[in-house]
């Protein structure tokens, strides 16, 4: 396994459209998986699309870690995931302001709207159907991942720019406000 360079905002990979995994199961893909979850846990991150390590292909791995999962029972955590060729529909029209960074947009996060709500379905290496009915984080970092394989970036989808700055500053001014 290795550690992949992750493409930065600005780099052309990050703008289109993925292509679908012809063999989810083809060694090259099995090895594309393994070294994007070393690279998911090493940078450290929860998401990571094919198109952040330079492979414009329509796969994404993810996680949904304790400390970061609701009390709803469709935000549970889940260990390390992969989603080949998925679709992703909302489930209602509500959407949830939150919280967002990314691996290509370092040192930064906004507040980005999301589907409080959504349903996924794809393959993994096996061929074996991976699938949910989300909300919470599980929900957010799927539709963030997801969004990696249209070209979609989520500075894209911002509402108020007043919500976007770096972590430093962020975390700044969170903390002088609670005092």
């Amino acid at each position: 396994m290795a550690i992949l360079k992750i493409a930065r905002m600005g780099h052309p990979v990050l703008l289109r459209r993925a292509d679908p995994v012809a063999d989810p199961g083809a060694p090259e893909i099995r090895r594309l998986v393994a070294d994007m979850i070393e690279t998911m846990e090493d940078a450290p991150g929860v998401g990571l699309a094919a198109p952040q390590v330079f492979c414009s292909l329509r796969l994404f791995v993810f996680r949904v870690p304790g400390d970061r999962s609701g009390v709803d029972p469709d935000d549970s955590p889940m260990g390390n995931t992969v989603l080949i060729n998925p679709v992703l529909e909302p489930i209602g029209e509500e959407k949830v302001l939150g919280w967002e960074g990314c691996l290509s947009i370092p040192g930064m996060r906004a507040a980005v709207p999301r589907a409080k709500r959504v349903r996924y379905r794809g393959v993994d290496c096996d061929g074996n159907v991976v699938s949910g009915e989300v909300s919470g984080f599980h929900a957010r970092v799927v539709q963030h991942e997801y969004d990696h394989l249209d070209g979609i970036l989520y500075t894209m989808r911002m509402t108020d720019f007043g919500l976007f700055g770096f972590n430093e500053e962020l975390n700044k001014a969170a903390e002088e406000a609670q005092r």
